[in-house]
């Protein structure tokens, strides 16, 4: 199990800001993703792969190809500017 954290737009449309989800073995943040987009509507759209968001594994800047372990905290948000 990974536990997912939504923040953002991404948590208002999925209506939740957290789940634990299992994955396989080996997993990496795009099984992962694809996992989630498999629920369909509103998880197909929000991590459709033309959208734009970032990944962080464990508080660490993530790429799809990051190797996921039991334990870990995937956080999904869309991308942030500063002013």
């Amino acid at each position: 199990m990974v536990k997912v954290l939504f923040f953002a737009s991404l948590r208002e449309i999925l209506g939740t800001s957290q789940e634990s989800v299992p994955v396989p073995v080996p997993a990496n943040v795009g099984t992962l993703i694809d996992q989630l987009r498999r629920r369909g509507d509103s998880w197909a759209q929000a991590l459709a792969a033309g959208r734009r968001w970032r990944v962080a594994v464990n508080l660490e800047m993530a790429t799809l190809e990051t190797a996921l372990c039991a334990g870990d905290e995937v956080a999904i948000f869309p991308p942030v500017t500063g002013g």
